[in-house]
């Protein structure tokens, strides 16, 4: 099966976890999660940047683990996916599951949202997780909703 095109820009204002994430991966995660062509920014930011896009987007302050703003589903998906370094890295511990593989799935849990995915009812919920589920069994991962 070939998987949709991508046009990828990766952005690091928190460089904690550059390492972890080469274009290469990161590439291969959002594509993963594409069910069309997509233009997509990734964002790696600061607890700060983090929670000041999430009080003034979504009145909530606090930092989030991934922040998606989607402008486009069809016939390209175009999104911005912001991800909080500090909340990924804290949140992969307590899970206690590797953070490249967080990473991972907070990429493709953005994707999806970028494409109008949902979970605030219990059957979007459910759909988005077996979505979910299915592409990160696919790329190697462990299942992020199963038993650590």
């Amino acid at each position: 099966m070939k998987l949709p095109e991508l046009s990828l820009s990766l952005q690091f204002a928190d460089p904690r976890h550059r390492a972890l994430l080469p274009r290469h991966k990161v590439l291969r995660w959002v594509r993963a999660g594409l069910e069309l062509p997509g233009e997509i920014t990734v964002r790696i930011v600061s607890p700060e940047e983090g929670q000041r896009l999430n009080l003034e987007f979504r009145s909530k302050d606090y930092a989030t683990n991934v922040l998606t703003f989607d402008y486009s589903h069809e016939p390209v998906v175009v999104a911005d996916l912001v991800i909080c370094a500090e909340v990924v890295e804290r949140e992969a511990l307590a899970a206690q599951t590797d953070i490249a593989a967080y990473y991972a799935h907070m990429l493709v849990h953005g994707t999806l949202h970028a494409q109008g995915y949902d979970h605030e009812e219990e059957d979007e919920a459910l759909c988005m997780e077996a979505r979910e589920t299915e592409i990160m069994l696919g790329l190697g991962f462990a299942d992020p909703y199963g038993e650590p």
